[in-house]
């Protein structure tokens, strides 16, 4: 594809890594805005270059030391953040991947303060502060198990 570079900001491509095992979700809790202080899934900016898979599985082991191999998109749409002002101050599109046969325990590293494998039904259940869709992402996620 070729044309015009766009001028200005744009939004910046993200990726949510969804990892399932015994019942329970990997979440973190996020230090940095937009979704500072948040329970979500580990995740972050795709490189230049990188595969939103790739990305994906980068991002669990940066923020929890956790492994897995890559499964299938499982979501994706935009998280869109305002300032006091009402300008944009934030504008990702976040592509959810499913993190098959996670590996090795969840320790919170990068940005990451807190990472801990939550059981399926609190997260349904929105029964701690987080970021938004996490709980529809999950339900698509147990579909494809």
């Amino acid at each position: 594809m070729s044309g015009p570079v766009p001028q200005g900001p744009v939004p910046r491509l993200g990726v949510l890594a969804v990892a399932l095992r015994g019942g329970r979700v990997l979440l973190v809790r996020r230090a940095n805005p937009p979704d500072a202080g948040l329970w979500g899934f580990p995740g972050g900016k795709v490189d230049w270059g990188e595969t939103v898979e790739a990305a994906a599985l980068r991002e669990l082991h940066e923020e929890t030391g956790v492994s897995a191999t890559p499964g299938p998109i499982i979501a994706s749409g935009d998280a869109i953040s305002h300032d006091a002002a009402g300008a944009v101050a934030f504008h990702y599109h976040l592509v959810a991947v499913l993190c098959r046969a996670p590996q090795g325990e969840a320790r919170a590293a990068d940005d990451a303060l807190a990472a801990e494998w939550v059981p399926v039904a609190e997260v349904l259940a929105r029964a701690r502060p987080m970021s938004a869709r996490v709980d529809e992402v999950l339900r698509r996620a147990l579909t494809l198990l």
